[in-house]
């Protein structure tokens, strides 16, 4: 699976049919995440980067992005968006979350915010990739402040009029090696009590954000 990521990294984008069909996830589920400017985030699974610029938005020069992932090429394309674009306020890691120290989160965010955890978690097209996505969830518990935001994007099957558009969804989902019946965001649904969620392109784009207690 991680061989799958690393060759295709600089093509991800493309392969993704990213700005047709899902980039308005990135856009949805980073605006109803809600930062405020001088946030600290997470950026779980980031890959190649796409969802930098639109967090950098949100929390502005004096907050922090930290990204994390597994593949090394993925995080080269990062890193050189993050070069190319002069962001002085983006730390990258890489590691596999489910091996990961949640130390290795919290002592990032105490030398770029002087806090022990994150403000905001936010996860797109991550946790259906990895074999067993709790523990990446677990992670992001353990890093987050009480009270932080999260937000998780993932993809299921299309439904309804859209059904038809299935087999393609199942195609893209097994390109990218997730798994489309994962559906991690019930995890966040269960955990926070003002969990908002929104379907998007006819069920395949599941978007939930809430707040942690």
């Amino acid at each position: 699976m991680l061989k799958r990521y690393t060759a295709g990294a600089r093509l991800y984008a493309v392969h993704s049919v990213e700005r047709i069909v899902y980039r308005v996830g990135r856009f949805s589920g980073i605006n109803a995440l809600r930062t405020a400017r001088g946030d600290i985030v997470l950026d779980l699974g980031c890959g190649t980067g796409l969802n930098l610029p639109l967090l950098l938005d949100r929390v502005g020069a004096d907050g922090h992005v930290i990204g994390v992932d597994r593949s090394s090429s993925m995080l080269a394309v990062a890193r050189d968006r993050v070069r190319r674009n002069g962001w002085s306020n983006v730390s990258l890691l890489e590691a596999d979350v489910l091996l990961l120290d949640p130390a290795q989160i919290t002592s990032l965010a105490l030398r770029q915010g002087a806090r022990s955890r994150v403000d905001a978690a936010f996860s797109s097209y991550a946790m259906s990739v990895f074999d067993d996505w709790m523990p990446a969830w677990e992670l992001l518990r353990a890093v987050a402040r009480p009270g932080a935001r999260a937000g998780i994007v993932d993809m299921a099957l299309p439904t309804g009029a859209a059904a038809v558009f299935a087999p393609l969804a199942r195609l893209a989902c097994a390109a990218g090696g997730a798994d489309i019946t994962a559906r991690p965001w019930q995890a966040l649904e269960r955990a926070a009590a003002d969990a908002e969620h929104t379907v998007l392109r006819g069920g395949h784009i599941h978007v939930v954000t809430g707040t942690l207690p």
